[in-house]
């Protein structure tokens, strides 16, 4: 299972409680990145193309895509290693079609699901292209808008329960008795 996946599957189960609010009002798109989505979709038959869009729709009121997009979508730039090494000028080079991209969508927030993405297009190619715009991860997205409720004590008994079923399946003797959840 990949992080996309869980995301989806705590949303779906709602383990995970979204403020849709947090983000209304302001326009995001996504970016496809090359390693979670064109080229998984090479490796495995699957790109993550759709569990971002579906992601980013629960948590975003207003979102558009770019053009052209999934599997056509352009590269930031930052990948193979780019983003890492020391040739800023071509790595902002080849993000140019990507920063026209994101600003053709007069989007405010970028989704940029990988690390290399998400640096190139927050650290190189807004200021380089003054794109004027936030870029989140979106597990970062996702934990802006979580609802955070306290447990039940019924919950809170269920979880001592099965921590403590764990420890014994490792073998490990809990020694702290006396811990209790925080209020």
């Amino acid at each position: 299972m990949n992080v996309f996946e869980l995301m989806i599957e705590y949303i779906k189960e709602g383990r995970v409680k979204i403020d849709r609010s947090k983000f209304e009002g302001k326009l995001a798109t996504v970016h496809d990145p090359c390693n979670y989505c064109r080229k998984s979709e090479k490796t495995f038959g699957h790109g993550y193309y759709d569990d971002i869009r579906w992601i980013t729709d629960q948590i975003c009121t207003d979102w558009v895509d770019t053009y052209p997009t999934k599997e056509n979508n352009y590269c930031c730039g930052a990948g193979g290693g780019a983003w890492a090494m020391p040739y800023t000028a071509e790595r902002l080079y080849y993000g140019r079609k990507k920063a026209q991209q994101i600003k053709d969508t007069g989007a405010e927030i970028c989704v940029a699901p990988c690390h290399n993405c998400r640096d190139q297009i927050m650290k190189g190619l807004t200021p380089e292209y003054d794109l004027g715009i936030e870029t989140f991860y979106l597990w970062e997205l996702l934990s802006e808008a979580i609802v955070i409720e306290p447990w039940s004590e019924e919950e809170q008994e269920k979880s001592l329960a099965e921590g403590a079923a764990q420890w014994e399946a490792f073998g490990i003797e809990d020694d702290e008795d006396d811990w209790q959840p925080p209020e």
